[in-house]
């Protein structure tokens, strides 16, 4: 697994902090320990399958649903960061 620069310099979790582990649980099938470990998991995986697909399909306009997952995505990673800074 590659360190996280923000926390070896400042010694603080950044927002992303987890994800590698969070896709190695999830390759290995461990599919609720994936989200406790990173949250956003499962949002960001389709919000990244969209935009591959929008990419593919020019036929279709997939900009609402990137631009709702993005959002998503961004609040739950806010708010777990939060969570894990205050609880743990």
């Amino acid at each position: 697994m590659l360190p996280c620069l923000s926390k070896k310099l400042f010694g603080i979790d950044c927002f992303g902090c987890g994800i590698q582990r969070s896709l190695a649980l999830l390759l290995q099938g461990e599919f609720e320990a994936a989200f406790y470990m990173y949250p956003a998991i499962y949002t960001m995986i389709l919000f990244f399958l969209f935009i591959g697909i929008s990419l593919i399909d020019k036929s279709r306009s997939y900009h609402k649903l990137i631009v709702f997952l993005g959002v998503i995505t961004a609040f739950i990673m806010v708010f777990s960061y939060f969570y894990k800074l205050l609880y743990y």
